[in-house]
């Protein structure tokens, strides 16, 4: 109903345009222009919120505790004794000995002097110059226009049942058993005689000579071997019954104005300013400097002291300590502590949750279309623009949404249609007040277009 009023409205300020320009022209009387206007009104809603309260059951839970007990076992592992022998051996060995000599090496060298000069260079360039030039081009404005509809949508909400698994638990009903490890022994650097020989440098990979001398070099000691209590599992599979809660989806249609914005092209004219640049070639002396070179030989003779190694054979007595193990078996009696499962029933108390409406109140705003006239120009535009939207309040009013029932779960209001007001009576009482108590201008304008229009009617 609200679009066929604009429509009309719209047609009939189209029929009379010319008319009341040429008016304007002739006689000086203003022409105006009707527009469709949405006045907000606020309203009070009451609704109900979802809120949940939380309670305690009281609940036999049936529990298992460990209880520990003290056993002696018997332990048998074998010892490792250590016996040592000192001995002596010969080594040889060379020995690199530096031998001095003096040299006389050439060191003449040549020296390089540099001669500066000045020349010119000619460079042709192109400069870029911009000239501006007016056009009249076309522009295409695409324009949205609202068109209101009401559709069905899906609302979905989630609602929980209970439901009753098995759920397998694992419990470990293990004992302590004795393993025996091997500990190794402590690596340290000691100093010992190495014979000359090619080594590989670990930083850089690159293969080196390395000359016999005195080196630090890794070496371990003998490893212990040690026994420990370690805990080996025992899983006791055991079926428990567990409820949960499965979410299900429910789905429900409810009515929804929708807005949606039909595309329009339309075409303008209008002057743009273009810039076009021109180029031109120019000419430029550039200086620029040339450094030359002069070689010189400069005659030097340096003394140089050369190192030459001589080789030299040597003989040493090295200590040798040899280690050699014998083992023996030990018994050892040890205390053991085996764990016993025991059952043990006690009560706990499990929460609830517990659904519950609570009333809130808000306010929202209902639209509303009235129709009013305003001036125009002799070129068919708006003299003084103005807003499309106005808000009115009127706190007397309120609606009050009832809560939910069972089978809506969700709590979410449907909210009631919006009505258009009712058209002035004929009888021409334009300026009369409204029957909700309140008077606007825009009732008195709707009535004189009315007027118009049966007028052009009976012409």
């Amino acid at each position: 109903m609200i679009n066929r009023i604009c429509f009309s409205l719209c047609l009939l300020n189209l029929a009379h345009a010319g008319p009341l320009v040429g008016a304007q022209d002739c006689c000086g009387t203003p022409a105006y222009r009707v527009v469709c206007q949405t006045v907000y009104e606020q309203q009070p809603v009451t609704t109900y919120r979802l809120t949940y309260e939380t309670r305690f059951e009281e609940r036999l839970v049936t529990s298992y505790r460990p209880v520990w007990e003290t056993e002696i076992r018997e332990r048998r592992y074998k010892v490792a004794r250590p016996i040592t022998e000192t001995s002596e051996r010969e080594e040889r060995y060379t020995v690199w000995r530096p031998v001095w000599q003096e040299q006389v090496v050439d060191s003449s060298y040549n020296q390089v002097r540099y001669v500066t000069q000045t020349e010119y260079q000619e460079q042709r360039y192109t400069v870029t110059r911009p000239v501006w030039e007016t056009i009249e081009q076309e522009q295409q404005v695409m324009v949205r226009r609202p068109v209101n509809e009401t559709i069905m949508q899906n609302r979905t909400y989630t609602t929980y049942e209970p439901v009753t698994t098995t759920n397998t638990q694992v419990v470990d009903q293990g004992g302590v058993v004795e393993q025996t490890f091997h500990e190794p022994g402590v690596a340290r650097n000691r100093l010992r005689l190495l014979p000359r020989q090619h080594y590989v440098d670990p930083v850089t990979g690159i293969t080196r000579w390395q000359r016999a001398g005195l080196y630090w070099v890794p070496s371990q000691t003998a490893g212990r071997t040690h026994v420990q209590r370690v805990w080996v599992p025992n899983y006791v599979t055991k079926q428990v019954p567990q409820t949960t809660y499965k979410p299900k989806q429910v789905v429900q249609q409810v009515p929804m104005q929708v807005t949606r914005y039909q595309d329009e092209i339309v075409t303008q004219k209008y002057p743009a300013q273009i810039c076009r640049m021109v180029q031109s070639e120019e000419v430029r002396r550039i200086p620029y400097t040339v450094c030359r070179q002069v070689v010189e030989r400069v005659e030097r003779q340096t003394p140089v002291q050369v190192c030459r190694w001589q080789q030299q054979e040597m003989v040493r007595k090295v200590p040798v300590t040899m280690v050699r193990y014998e083992y023996e078996n030990r018994v050892e009696q040890i205390p053991v502590r085996v764990c016993k499962t025991v059952a043990v029933q006690r009560t706990v108390r499990v929460p609830r949750a517990i659904a519950k409406w609570v009333p809130v109140t808000y306010t929202r705003a209902v639209p509303r279309t009235v129709v009013m006239q305003v001036p125009i120009d002799e070129c068919g535009e708006v003299i003084v623009p103005g807003s499309n939207t106005y808000y009115r309040g009127s706190p007397g009013e309120s609606t009050t949404v009832p809560p939910p029932s069972d089978q809506d779960e969700t709590g979410t209001p449907e909210l009631d249609p919006v009505e258009l007001t009712s058209p002035p009576p004929e009888d021409g009482s334009a300026s009369q007040a409204p029957s909700d108590g309140e008077w606007h201008p825009a009732k008195e304008q709707g009535q004189k277009i009315q007027n118009d229009v049966e007028s052009a009617g009976e012409n």
